[in-house]
């Protein structure tokens, strides 16, 4: 996986919730797969030099739950949703857009 695939999930991060100018995916917690020719991607974002007051804040819950991104050929990536907040015992395995067989390879997004 490139470092173009953060950046292009980063950007959807950002389109999704356009308060959050300054962040990125947290280091070492960046899982990325493809199942049916649809690319996956899941990560927790983190603030970055520059975070104003309200993202540092906003950062405190967003920062704490995995997101979840979608790709198919031809499009590029969109945030599909969010981990529950307490996390499912089963991580990325409870979230239902995300194929079970990817989220087995992935160790259920132990973080």
């Amino acid at each position: 996986m490139s470092n173009e695939v953060k950046v292009a999930v980063t950007g959807a991060y950002r389109q999704a919730f356009p308060r959050f100018v300054h962040v990125q995916p947290v280091p070492d917690q960046f899982f990325y797969g493809q199942c049916d020719g649809v690319r996956y991607a899941a990560t927790r974002f983190q603030a970055t030099s520059g975070a104003t007051q309200e993202e540092l804040v906003g950062m405190q819950d967003e920062g704490s739950v995995t997101k979840y991104f979608r790709a198919t050929t031809g499009s590029g990536w969109s945030y599909l949703t969010s981990d529950a907040f307490p996390r499912g015992a089963r991580g990325c395995g409870d979230v239902p857009a995300i194929p079970e067989a990817l989220s087995a390879a992935w160790g259920n997004c132990a973080m």
